[in-house]
């Protein structure tokens, strides 16, 4: 399998965790490259349920290296849990099989104090963060005031910087948020003893990547949240703090673009949102229930309950320009089983125009109608189903609508939550 990065196409929860778990089988090394602790991961193997927030999805597989590259926005402390939570399941985490760039940037109590000081305080207006510091993290990195991982094992540095921080981080947080101030000796005792037990993962994931590919190696990309989330293409300023489009997997991870060869834009069967932000196929209706409940619709992070609507193929057709898809991948096309009629959404009318791609402009976004397209369900339990022929006529022509709307052929479709619950047209190549 060539290197192939995966990436989301909505906004997040398309279901990245098990499509990576299923390439990881034919990759050598898996990559994480952006975002932090807000995304999760849920995969379902042998019946046992796994949610990662940080740690690449492919750790299940004892015989594979999982990078954590200098994109991502790390909190130790959850860092720390997710490797002791895979130990007492079995899954043996040393330096040998995952590695933590020195360059990525760390998540520290004030970061964690701000997102939720700040989001209190915007009351009816509040972005819908996940309050785990990401985006004030984000801030310091591009201010040039980060805590870096390699800052955790230079006690001297890691001081000075906290002591600097703080200074700031209080004013804002008593005299402007209303709220409690930070103390630094407690961050760095805790923060100290989190880097000794960090230290051995510490190194450069650049130099060990590139070593990789001059060995041949195959290399898996996964990214995290979905393309419209985007910083910059995203449905700003409801979006998350990072670029999860494809092109980041270079700069968060440190190789160049001649070395991506596959995009693989996972798709949800119907289309979700967690938090605020617009949403023009949003079902507020029994289908939209139907719809969340069995899919389970809830966010693996927050556990906040997922907005529902039909597929917004507007929003995917976005996503294929913006991150050069080469395939896609159909989650969750069981949930479906069992609606008389599907819509997939083709286009907006804004005003009695038609638009074919999604406006920046959030007053322009709030005054789209969906443009429907609508296809005949199918009531056949399809979670057996192991080839596209063993699908009801109506399920594969839902698959083709996608395929020639997007313009982006289907390599995967998921029929259920499990690893083998899938079918495999073709490997990334």
């Amino acid at each position: 399998m060539p290197n192939t990065v995966v990436v989301g196409t909505q906004w997040g929860d398309e279901g990245k965790g098990k499509v990576v778990d299923l390439l990881t089988a034919r990759s050598d090394m898996v990559v994480r490259f952006q975002g932090g602790n807000n995304a999760g991961h849920t995969l379902v193997v042998d019946g046992k349920q796994f949610i990662f927030h940080i740690i690449p999805s492919g750790i299940l597989y004892q015989d594979k290296k999982c990078l954590i590259g200098n994109g991502l926005v790390v909190d130790p402390e959850v860092l720390l849990e997710e490797i002791q939570s895979l130990k007492k399941a079995g899954v043996t985490v040393g330096p040998n099989r995952l590695s933590l760039s020195e360059k990525a940037h760390i998540i520290m109590p004030y970061h964690r104090a701000l997102d939720l000081a700040r989001e209190a305080a915007k009351g009816k207006a509040k972005l819908g963060t996940t309050g785990r510091g990401i985006g004030p993290c984000y801030e310091d990195k591009v201010s040039r005031v980060g805590v870096r991982a390699v800052d955790l094992t230079e006690p001297e540095i890691l001081e000075e910087k906290v002591r600097s921080n703080l200074r700031e981080k209080n004013f804002l947080l008593e005299k402007f948020l209303d709220a409690e101030p930070l103390k630094p000796k407690p961050i760095l005792d805790n923060y100290l003893a989190m880097g000794e037990q960090l230290a051995p993962f510490i190194t450069d994931v650049s130099v060990e990547l590139a070593q990789a590919l001059k060995e041949g190696k195959r290399i898996l990309f996964e990214g995290a949240q979905g393309t419209h989330l985007d910083i910059d293409h995203g449905t700003y300023p409801f979006v998350t703090s990072s670029n999860p489009v494809a092109g980041t997997a270079c700069s968060g991870a440190g190789i160049g673009p001649n070395q991506l060869h596959h995009v693989v834009g996972i798709v949800k069967a119907y289309t979700t949102r967690v938090g605020a932000g617009p949403f023009v196929t949003e079902l507020e209706d029994e289908t939209g229930d139907y719809i969340q409940e069995r899919g389970k619709e809830f966010g693996a992070t927050t556990g906040r309950r997922r907005r529902c609507g039909w597929l917004d193929l507007v929003v995917v057709s976005d996503s294929a320009r913006l991150n050069g898809l080469d395939s896609l991948a159909i989650t969750k096309l069981d949930v479906l089983t069992g609606l008389e009629t599907l819509k997939v959404c083709v286009g907006y009318e804004i005003n009695g125009e038609r638009v074919d791609q999604r406006p920046a402009s959030l007053t322009r976004m709030a005054a789209c109608a969906p443009v429907y397209e609508e296809l005949p369900g199918w009531k056949d339990d399809i979670s057996g189903a192991r080839k596209v022929d063993q699908l009801p006529g109506e399920a594969r022509s839902y698959i083709r609508a996608i395929e020639d709307i997007t313009g982006v052929p289907v390599s995967i479709i998921s029929v259920g939550p499990g690893r083998d619950e899938t079918i495999i047209i073709r490997y990334p190549s």
